[in-house]
């Protein structure tokens, strides 16, 4: 049995631990990561998933940033223990989170990932959205939580400032 649950202050270096051994060495050299420094996640969005001996089996954050002049959520990390992986328990945090965040008030979420995994999710590429580099164009996408609400946003992803309450 898995419990999910909003990531809270304790669970940030266990996190942290399932973050380091999922992910290749040097992953806090990826240009998203110039995007978190200094930015807390969304307080209510990250979420953990533990397993019924109270171990974290998974993880999903999320963090504010702008695209241009909008408001928008950057998914990831996402990952799931290797003990765990093949049970569906990396679609059910994505799905349970993007549930939470819509139900928040986010209008739109981005990531940088594989289109092919992340589609079924309902993400597609962004056209003229630039993250930092080195990143591959191809990578970045996004999906609307709110109808339209990618129309027309395009520019920089920079890191965010002010109060994360603004979300449209």
């Amino acid at each position: 049995m898995i419990a999910l649950q909003p990531e809270c202050p304790a669970d940030w270096w266990e996190v942290e631990a399932l973050y380091d051994l999922c992910f290749a060495p040097g992953r806090e050299a990826l240009s998203s990561y110039r995007l978190r420094d200094g930015v807390d996640p969304v307080a209510g969005l990250s979420m953990v998933a533990r397993d019924s001996d109270g171990t974290v089996a998974g993880a999903i954050r999320f963090w504010p940033v702008h695209v241009g002049a909008a408001p928008a959520l950057l998914l990831g990390p996402v990952a799931v223990h290797p003990t765990h992986q093949g049970e569906g328990l990396g679609a059910m945090l994505i799905n349970q989170a993007l549930d939470v965040a819509r139900a928040a008030g986010w209008a739109r979420v981005m990531l940088v990932g594989d289109a092919p995994y992340y589609s079924r999710f309902g993400f597609s590429r962004l056209d003229g959205v630039e993250m930092p580099p080195p990143t591959n164009p191809d990578r970045i996408l996004g999906r609307d939580l709110a109808p339209g609400a990618w129309a027309g946003v395009r520019g920089p992803v920079t890191r965010w400032t002010g109060d994360s309450a603004a979300r449209d």
